[in-house]
Order: C-alpha cells, then sequence, then structure tokens
C-alpha cells in the first residue's frame, strides 16, 4: 500500500487482547483537515460521541483506534477514558489535545483499561513509519486478516494519495459508516468539502454492505487530508474534487467487498446487483434485502441455487415499502446462469450451477422492467460458524483483573447440544486417521509469528495423539535471508528460487538444520510431541544432485531428489516419532545440497506413502489470478498444468504446483494448499470434508 506524503502509521500489542496487536497509531506530520461519519447507533460509544461533535475540522495531527475493548455504554467514565488517551497522545506527539481523535472496537459494556494503552504509547510512537500494515492489524477484531489499500490522483497536476486501513466482519448493517475505517491523503481540500466527499462515498460503498444485519455502536469513518500533495485547495464542486471523489468511493468498494468476504463464519462472498428499479431508494433497498436476507445467505452456504428467495425478497419489498415493480418482469442471473425470465423459470442444468455456486464470489443479478435505477450491495452467506461465533459470544469473554478482555474458547463453555454434535463429529474423523501418514510443509508466515508457531506445534502434538503419523519438512528462507543480510551477503532469486553458492552453503545449512530445525523440534517437544530433527543428510535421507541451469541461469548448490531413504524415515515413524526434516540434501560425492522444501514435502510423502500432503503458505490457496484472485477450492493436476502454462501461476508458487504433481505422480491421493496465516489451519482442514484451501487431485 502506498503511504501518503507526511503520514506514518504504527500498530503494537498494549496488552487489551491475549496475542494480537490491539493499538494502532496514524499520525499526520502537518495539520490536516478531517471529516468524520459515524454510526446513528444511540447506544453510540464514548469515542463516537466524542468525535462526531468535533468534525469536520482544521488542524488534526492524529488518530488512535483500539481493539479488543469497545468502550461503549460505559457511561462518563468512557468520555473520561477518551480525553485521557487524546491527553497522552498529545503528550507523546507533542500536538495538541484537540488535534487528536480516537475510535474503539470490541467487546461491549467493559471499562477500557486505559492505562495499558497509555503504557504502551512510547513504543507505538517510536515505531511510526510506514506501517499501515501493523496498524491495520491492531484494529481487526473478529476479522481474519487486514484490510487495507491505496489509490493514487493527478490533481490540479500533482499527485495524490488516498491510503486506507479498515476492519471489519461482524456487526455490519447497511445504515452509515457500517466498519471502523481511517483515511489519509495528502490531497489539500477543506474540511466541509472533505466531509461531503466522505458521505456521498460511504453512501455508495459502505452503506450498502451488510454481513447480519447488526449495527455496532462503534461504527466510524475518519479522513484526514494535510495537503502535502500541493495541489490547488479543493474548496467546492469541480473536476478535481469529482477524481478525488471517484477514487476514494472505488477505494471504500474494495473495502466493503473484502469486509464482506471476511464476514464472521462467511465462505462465500455475494455482490448483488439490482438493476432497471424505479428510483434509486428502491434499487439500493431490493438489493440490500437481497443481500441482507437470512434465506438467501443460508441457501448460498449450501451452494443451493435456490432463485426463488431472491425474487421473493424482492416481492416483499416491493409490497411492503410500496414500490411500483412487478417481479414477474423481471430476469435473474446467478454466477452468470439466467434462472427466471418472461415471468418463468428457466430450464437449467441445477448440478452445473451449483458447482459454480461453490465458488468463494456469488454474483446475483436481478434485472427489473421497471425504471432505470441501479444498485450494488455486498453480504455473504451464512454458515454455521456465524452461529457459533456468536451464541455464545459473551460466555466465552473473560476480563481478567489487570483489565484486559481475554477469550475462553474452550469447548467446556458450549451448550450441550453443541458438544455432543461437535464429539460425535470429530471422532469419526479420528477414527479414519489411526495408523495414516501425513506430510505437512511447514513455511512462511506460520513459521514466524509467534503465535502462529505455537499454533501449529499444537496442531501437530494433538493430531499425533488421535493416531496419525505425522512428518513435518520445514522451509526457512526468511530467516536465511536475514542472517546471509547481517554477513554481509546479499540473497539472489530467480523465478522464486534461491541462488546459493559455495560461500552461502554453509550460512543456508547452519540456520536450516541448526537453527530452524533444533528450535521446531524443542517447540513441539516441550507439548509432548516426541519430534526427532533431521538434516536430509542423516542415515543419507535425502539423496540429491544438483539441478543445473534453470532457464540458462546456474542456481549454483542447489539440489533435486534422486531418492528418499523410506526405511530409514519408517523407523521413526513405526516408533511413534514425528519427523522433522530440514530440507538439505546430500550428493553422491558428500556434497550438501539445498533443496526446495516443497520438493522435499512432494518426494518424502510419495515416499511413504501418504494420504495427505499439506502446504502452509503465505496465501489463502491456489487463487484464480495472483496475487488478490479468487480461492480455488478444488482443482486437478491437469488444471494445474494449464494455469502453469497459462502464466496464471508464477514465481515461488509455480514451484510449490510442480511439487504438488510430483506428489500425486507419486501416489498422493490428496494435496491441501492452505493459509498458514490463520491460527490451527490444519486442525480445520483435516476436520472437514471440503477443507479450508485447495485440494488438488490427481484427476
Amino acid at each position: 500500500m502506498k503511504i501518503p506524503k507526511g503520514f506514518r502509521f504504527g500498530g503494537v500489542a498494549a496488552g487489551l487482547k491475549p496475542q494480537r496487536r490491539d493499538v494502532a497509531l496514524v499520525v499526520s506530520d502537518h495539520p490536516a483537515a478531517a471529516a468524520g461519519v459515524f454510526t446513528v447507533n444511540r447506544a453510540a460509544a464514548a469515542p463516537v460521541q466524542d468525535g462526531r461533535g468535533r468534525l469536520p475540522a482544521e488542524g488534526m495531527r492524529a488518530v488512535l483506534v483500539n481493539s479488543g475493548n469497545a468502550n461503549a455504554l460505559t457511561g462518563q467514565a468512557g468520555l473520561d477514558d477518551v480525553g485521557t488517551l487524546r491527553g497522552a497522545v498529545a503528550a507523546a506527539l507533542g500536538v495538541q489535545k484537540r488535534a487528536v481523535l480516537t475510535a474503539s472496537t470490541g467487546v461491549i459494556g467493559v471499562r477500557l483499561p486505559v492505562q495499558k494503552v497509555v503504557d504502551a504509547l512510547p513504543a507505538l510512537a517510536a515505531q511510526l513509519g510506514d506501517h499501515a500494515d501493523l496498524a491495520a492489524e491492531a484494529i481487526m477484531t473478529t476479522d481474519t486478516r487486514p484490510k487495507l489499500a491505496s489509490r493514487e490522483v493527478t490533481l490540479g497536476g500533482k499527485t495524490a494519495v488516498i491510503s486506507c486501513i479498515c476492519k471489519g466482519s461482524g456487526m455490519l448493517a447497511p445504515q452509515l459508516a457500517t466498519t471502523l475505517a481511517v483515511v489519509a491523503t495528502d490531497a489539500a481540500i477543506t474540511p466541509r468539502a472533505l466531509q461531503d466527499v466522505l458521505v456521498r462515498a460511504v453512501h455508495d460503498t459502505f452503506n450498502m454492505l451488510t454481513v447480519d444485519g447488526e449495527m455496532s455502536t462503534n461504527d466510524t469513518v475518519l479522513a484526514l487530508a494535510n495537503g502535502l500533495a500541493g495541489n490547488p485547495r479543493i474548496t467546492e464542486p469541480g473536476p478535481d474534487l469529482e477524481v478525488l471523489e471517484a477514487a476514494l468511493t472505488d477505494l471504500f468498494g474494495e473495502m466493503a467487498r473484502a469486509m464482506a468476504a471476511d464476514g464472521e463464519g462467511a465462505t462465500r462472498m455475494v455482490e448483488v446487483v439490482v438493476a432497471g428499479a424505479p428510483s434509486e431508494v428502491s434499487a439500493r433497498d431490493c438489493a440490500r434485502a437481497i443481500a441482507h436476507s437470512p434465506l438467501v445467505k443460508a441457501s448460498l452456504f449450501g451452494a443451493d441455487p435456490n432463485w426463488g428467495r431472491v425474487l421473493a425478497t424482492v416481492g416483499s419489498r416491493a409490497g411492503s415499502q410500496g414500490w411500483p415493480i412487478d417481479p414477474f418482469r423481471a430476469r435473474v442471473s446467478m454466477q452468470g446462469v439466467v434462472v427466471f425470465e418472461r415471468g418463468a423459470p428457466v430450464d437449467l442444468d441445477v448440478e452445473a450451477l451449483r458447482q459454480k455456486l461453490r465458488e468463494a464470489r456469488v454474483d446475483v443479478l436481478v434485472e427489473l422492467a421497471d425504471g432505470q435505477a441501479r444498485a450494488t450491495a455486498w453480504g455473504c452467506d451464512l454458515s454455521y460458524d456465524y452461529v457459533k461465533i456468536n451464541a455464545d459470544y459473551t460466555s466465552m469473554i473473560v476480563q481478567k483483573a489487570d483489565g484486559m478482555v481475554a477469550k475462553d474458547d474452550k469447548v467446556a463453555n458450549y451448550s450441550p447440544t453443541f458438544k455432543r454434535t461437535l464429539l460425535v463429529e470429530a471422532l469419526k474423523y479420528i477414527a479414519q486417521f489411526s495408523g495414516q501418514v501425513a506430510v505437512i510443509k511447514y513455511g512462511g508466515a506460520a513459521m514466524v509469528k509467534q503465535s502462529l508457531k505455537e499454533a501449529f506445534a499444537e496442531d501437530v502434538t494433538l493430531l499425533k495423539r488421535v493416531g496419525l503419523k505425522v512428518v513435518v519438512v520445514h522451509g526457512g528462507a526468511p530467516e536465511i535471508t536475514r542472517t546471509l543480510e547481517k554477513l554481509g551477503e546479499r540473497s539472489e532469486f530467480f523465478d522464486g528460487m534461491r541462488i546459493t553458492d559455495a560461500a552461502s552453503l554453509p550460512v543456508v545449512e547452519m540456520v536450516l538444520t541448526g537453527k530452524v530445525n533444533q528450535e521446531l523440534v524443542a517447540m513441539l517437544n516441550a507439548r509432548g510431541a516426541s519430534a526427532v530433527g533431521l538434516s536430509g543428510k542423516d542415515g543419507t535421507l535425502l539423496r540429491a544432485e544438483k539441478r543445473g541451469l534453470e532457464g540458462g541461469v546456474d542456481l549454483g548448490y542447489v539440489g533435486k531428489i534422486t531418492e528418499v531413504n523410506r526405511k530409514f524415515l519408517r523407523m521413526f515413524l513405526d516408533q511413534n516419532y514425528v519427523p522433522v526434516i530440514s530440507p538439505i540434501g546430500l550428493s553422491d560425492d558428500g556434497t550438501g545440497l539445498s533443496i526446495n522444501a516443497d520438493d522435499v514435502a512432494a518426494a518424502v510423502a510419495a515416499a511413504v506413502g501418504a494420504k495427505k500432503l499439506i502446504y502452509l503458505t503465505d496465501v489463502a490457496g491456489v487463487l484464480e489470478s495472483a496475487p488478490d484472485g479468487e480461492l480455488v477450492r478444488q482443482i486437478t493436476s491437469a488444471d494445474l498444468t494449464r494455469r502453469i502454462e497459462a502464466g496464471a501461476i508464477t514465481g515461488g508458487m509455480r514451484w510449490k504446483a510442480l511439487a504438488i504433481q510430483a506428489a500425486l505422480r507419486g501416489g498422493v491421493e490428496r494435496v491441501h494448499v492452505l493459509d498458514g496465516r490463520q491460527p490451527h489451519t490444519v486442525i480445520a482442514e483435516l476436520f472437514t470434508d471440503r477443507g479450508v484451501g485447495s485440494l488438488v487431485t490427481a484427476a
């Protein structure tokens, strides 16, 4: 994401939440015009009450946002806490207290432990820089991923940047600022003009978003504009204002879609377009009603092409609101397939449409014949997980003596019926695991973030205890790069593959076998996993030869596997150990070779007859088009080949795809590509028939 001139971002963990960052700060180094749009909920949180009376305004300098605690329905104490935070931020930055805005999100009705935030401010101020990603992470609540983006525009011949961080997953209803968002721009604009643009942009985007129809007490969209782009200051309607508004609306549209896709428990995002309506108001009303309908949302979760619920919703709104709309003249399409027109259902291949409805994005188009107005709304399906997340929400929230809010998500907290269902289903899967082998390629963010490391170690230990035989193959690219940089060596890559020369080979081996492997083994054994660390050199586990030239480039001491010592590996599995393999191979002349961990995992899985091969990576799975395409839930090896040949899969993912194909040719039945940025993804995948990432099969 591009950062506007004169803005700095940061995000730290203050202890409001058990693990994640939970306090963010956005600072303008120059006084900025500011505007805001706030929830209309009359039970508005203290930061909303404080901010909405002070905007639009000149001279703003900072926005402090905390997650984990909404500071809502906390009475006068909540307002006092906002004042304390504004004063502390002002002191830390050397600005006026009036120049500070705040926002909060999290649990309602719990006093904010202000001192924790105040104590974190020195570290937060020292961290400030181009860290919008950290700020976006710090404002998350039930979100599964951070949301941030930017746009670049030309205003009066000058280039200006508009950036946005936002959060939103639950309690999203389409009425005024259905999110928490902070916009920073270096465009020059008056507060009043900025306010007008902000209201209109929210109207067409965030106000057309619904996850559950529940309006938050804290919804807030704030915008700061410091003018450092140097464009003539925008004061009234004109071409520059139109350009700025179009870019902001487009940016908010991206954020709205991201929030819909990340709705609580959501498995797919839905975009609803209603065209041919008699008025904008009726078009918006019908589009939002379809996206919000529990019946429509539930059918989407089941990939059920129940278009009748869509049209029934249109008829319901037309009748209850008096809109001059005739549903019998409508044309309805789902995923581009016409399902109703000329007053009757269309004969179609229902199973083919059902397959299309399993995609991560569902498009619903209702073409009325009653006017020219058009509107778009966004939402998501309604899954079992939404109920799980919200049914026992407060029973899982625990406030500790120091004021920190923690989540106690033990099965014991759930209803007896839910527990019985959960355990019966889990035991069915556990029975299938006994004696089976699963190979897990461990890499990416899951190896870097401490909470993800711990979650992975817990997953492996639990799987072993239910009878699954687990083999872990790890990478370590980020650690290798950092170590080489400390030694004054520069890392070079070709098409995602590290070039390893004679000087760097010992460093690579030291990091992989001497550091990463040992740390992982120690973490597993601390949980009772009985892990044993292995280099590919040990027992001649991995025989290899140099790869040679790739695209005319000599990769140096990079190898490809020629043989896996199956008996050696089986010895550990039969003795109930968890082998943890460092991807270093041994050539015939005794030279060590660095091997792509994806290739090692594939070769090992084939050698030991693994039923499952799992790759943890830094994306949701195989995507339609990198880096932001839709997730492909299931794909065959032949489809994978076509994507590689078409150039849709490149770089590191290309090497992974080739390794996957090798594993399938070697007899592995199912290969899964999972998002390692999410905790306990391995458990989630193994305990579901459909999987949570991308499933690749031979045919």
